[in-house]
């Protein structure tokens, strides 16, 4: 094979010096070079030199460096023979190879260590024929050998082509070898040359090199030359084969093995192996819990077998962050409830007003568990319009006993393992939110507030409200299965707080689990009460006044309310303050100083002309108009329900965007006011010639529900009779064809809804008299309330 070292040749005495190629026809000499018969020797232990070729050399015998002297300060010329054991530091004529070239000393450099470096270049063969001197430096007489005669014959040139396509080769299957080689070799057109430089570069022992230079016929030197390259080729392919099969293996193998070594010293120096750190930590801390059999067992487990495994490994992360979540799970760590019942009422108190309802029934479940030490926690469900401070409230109820407060919202909440967690064994799998959320309080006995129980979404993908069933069952809920934890777990001490707006949309099967609680509306009186103990200092302090003395009396607050506010919560009128506290803040910055006492003029000032008046209900005082009382999911509201009678058929026609019972209602008002027409003054033949057309304003906003029918009944006969209704008076209950009045829900919103409109009457049916003892006198004082039950007795209280 060509030398890996191409360019890179051991000569003379010890260093290794670039070959460097010259032009193919300078191995001849001049024609009127005269060569002596006696030349200096100079004799080289590491290569044999072919003429032609150029060789830098270091010279370092003192015998060789006075030989180079002697001839460069003469012809310049030497003769150069290959020792015969490169092992022989000082050499014999008996040591010294019978054939040499000829070469003349291009450059002669004297180097700064006392050495000589030369560049020769071969020109001819000779035949040493003996020694003439030996000191200082040898000295023999010569024989020149003929010069190679090149054949003409075809096949001498197939064999030129194939040393050259076979160096080329050996060079390509050599990733050590330089480019440049195969670029020489590609321009060489002497025969002669190419076969001595090949020669020159082989990577073949200093016998079988002095053996091509021996040989006279330059035909039976390319013979023996392609010989070598064959035997060197068929090497190299075997050299590239094994190295291209192995080097992908043990490159890995390395890889693997000084990442394993580099990870290694990392995790010594930070105290040892990482993961056997966590796993004996994980051990540690499993021995301080207080777990049952089973969870005791199923850790035991795992740990065994992630000991077993190897961190690299996709399951290694599974068992992991499984085994941590029991370790993090308070299986039977909880906090130690406040049976303070005087405290704990003081507590809500400060936080809320009013709700005694709901205070009432926290001050109960405290009793009991005082009395009992331990009783399953109930499913509360607070039940009432939004902006009235059910989720606050839940709260005030964990700060009240002394408990841990998670909150779990649920709205648009669709796939059921939100709730029951995923098969660990899914990609991202994680447990439920209900461990979640127990995992990050650290309790196994908080306050959880489930956020709008009522808008849990419910469609292909799953049915979260039906998870819930087990986890909001008292009888159920102590052994709760999480899919991720594989285990059962107890939420019974949980004290489960759920929200919502409307009823109707919780499942059936998950109410009847849930005690609810209702949350009416609050009163005029109950906001201002609000406002100032709550909604102003929390909107002073948020704008930057918490210094500041910023008042308004009950009379300005009062005027916010009723003028610019038009809900059952506060959430508006929080809105509203906040408003007025941004234009004081910016009085503030800009004036250097603001407005202690607000009034009246300056709330229309901040806030703009009232967005809601009390004067509709004396406008709209005329025949075929009345107003009713409805309840919605946002709290109580009030109704206009307008007839107008039309010249016809008797049909009737009903507009407002109605609902189906709202419109049953309708028709059977009509029904019993045609069968009692001579009762109420009216002409039965009317009936017939009129078109009756029965319309609810904001026509926009869908409007149902069993309220109506004492109303649309009033109107219906105003609109006949030509009485106009009694101004400020609004009126709720259902009625039946014999004309009996039934009672209806949501007394204490229809009646708040009124009172803020500024009516003054209202009719109810007599059972639900019972629901306005509830309220509290003051939130109703000035409301005359008419307790009915026939529709003869609305009909004389309404008309006028």
């Amino acid at each position: 094979m060509l030398n890996e070292k191409l360019f890179f040749r051991s000569e003379d005495d010890t260093d290794f010096m670039p070959i460097i190629p010259i032009n193919e026809n300078d191995g001849d000499f001049d024609k009127d070079t005269v060569i002596p018969d006696t030349l200096p020797i100079l004799p080289l232990r590491n290569t044999v030199l072919f003429p032609g070729v150029v060789l830098p050399i270091t010279v370092g015998r003192d015998k060789s460096i006075k030989a180079v002297n002697e001839a460069y300060k003469q012809d310049k010329l030497v003769g150069v023979v290959a020792q015969k054991d490169v092992n022989v530091e000082d050499p014999e004529p008996k040591d010294l190879c019978s054939i040499g070239t000829i070469a003349k000393i291009v450059k002669l450099i004297k180097m700064p260590d006392g050495g000589t470096t030369i560049i020769i270049q071969g020109k001819k063969r000779f035949e040493l024929l003996g020694m003439v001197a030996e000191d200082p430096y040898f000295r023999a007489s010569i024989r020149m050998l003929a010069d190679d005669e090149v054949p003409k014959q075809e096949d001498f040139n197939a064999i030129v082509s194939s040393i050259k396509d076979l160096a080329t080769q050996i060079i390509q299957l050599s990733p050590n070898l330089p480019t440049e080689a195969s670029i020489i070799l590609k321009n060489i057109e002497n025969p002669s040359f190419l076969i001595n430089f090949v020669s020159s570069n082989l990577n073949s022992d200093l016998q079988e090199k002095q053996g091509l230079l021996e040989i006279h016929d330059i035909h039976q030197r390319a013979e023996k030359l392609i010989h070598i390259l064959q035997r060197e080729l068929q090497f190299a392919e075997l050299k590239d084969k094994v190295t291209n099969k192995t080097r992908t293996e043990i490159d890995k193998q390395q890889r693997d093995y000084f990442l394993q070594q580099q990870l290694k010293s990392i995790k010594e120096e930070l105290g040892g192996d990482t993961n056997e750190r966590e796993i004996a930590e994980m051990k540690k801390k499993a021995e301080n819990k207080k777990w049952p059999d089973t969870a005791k067992h199923l850790f035991k487990t795992g740990i065994e077998k992630l000991e077993r495994m190897h961190p690299s490994t996709p399951d290694y992360s599974v068992v992991y962050n499984h085994l941590d979540l029991m370790l993090d799970l308070p299986w039977d760590e909880h906090t130690d409830d406040n049976y303070d019942l005087k405290n704990a009422k003081k507590v809500l108190d400060i936080d809320h007003y009013g709700m005694s309802k709901i205070k009432s029934r926290i001050l109960e479940y405290l009793a009991v568990l005082k009395l009992k030490g331990d009783m399953k926690s109930p499913i509360l469900c607070f039940l009432g319009p939004p902006g009235i401070g059910k989720t606050s409230l839940g709260r005030s109820i964990a700060h009240a006993i002394g408990r841990k407060y998670v909150r779990l919202s649920l709205g648009g909440m669709h796939d059921e393992s939100e709730i029951r967690g995923h098969r660990k064994t899914y990609i991202g799998a994680m447990p439920g939110r209900i461990l979640q959320n127990i995992r990050k309080c650290k309790s196994s006995n908080p306050v959880m507030i489930l956020d709008e129980i009522d808008k849990i979404g419910n469609d292909f993908r799953g049915d979260p409200s039906s998870a819930l069933l087990e986890v909001l069952d008292p009888e159920q809920n102590n052994s709760f299965y999480d899919n991720y934890l594989e285990l059962e777990y107890d939420l019974s001490k949980v004290l489960f707080i759920a929200t919502a707006n409307n009823l109707q949309n919780i499942q059936p099967a998950l109410r009847d689990r849930l005690e609810i609680i209702d949350l009416s509306g609050y009163a005029v009186e109950e906001k201002v009460e609000i406002a100032k103990r709550h909604l102003i200092p929390k909107q002073k302090e948020a704008h930057g006044l918490g210094k500041v003395n910023v008042k308004m009396n009950d009379k300005v607050i009062e005027k916010i309310i009723e003028n610019y506010t038009r809900e059952s919560g506060v959430r508006e009128l929080d809105r509203q303050l906040a408003s007025i506290m941004r234009y004081q803040a910016k009085e503030l910055a800009i004036k250097n100083k603001v407005k202690t006492t607000l009034t009246a003029a300056d709330i229309e000032k901040i806030l703009g002309h009232a967005r809601y008046s009390n004067e509709i209900y004396k406008t709209a005082n005329m025949p075929g108009v009345a107003v009713g009382l409805a309840w919605t999911y946002v709290g109580g509201d009030i109704l206009f329900i307008e007839t107008i009678l039309g010249e016809g058929k008797g049909d009737l026609k009903l507009t407002g965007n109605l609902g189906n019972v709202m419109k049953e209602s309708a028709s059977t008002a009509l029904s019993y006011l045609q069968a009692n027409a001579r009762k109420y003054g009216i002409d039965p033949e009317v009936f017939a010639k009129k078109s009756i057309h029965i319309h609810v304003p904001e026509g926009a906003v869908p409007k149902d529900g069993p309220s109506a029918g004492i109303t649309m009944l009033t109107s219906l006969t105003s609109a006949f009779t030509g009485r106009k209704v009694k101004p400020y008076l609004a009126m709720t209950g259902e009625i039946t064809l014999r004309g009996q009045v039934l009672p209806v829900g949501g007394i204490k919103e229809k009646v708040l809804a009124a009172k803020r409109a500024g009516l003054k009457e209202i009719i109810l049916c007599a059972q639900n008299e019972k629901d306005v003892k509830e309220i509290e006198g003051d939130f109703i004082k000035g409301v005359q309330f008419h307790y009915v039950k026939t529709m003869q007795q609305v009909v004389d209280i309404a008309l006028v």
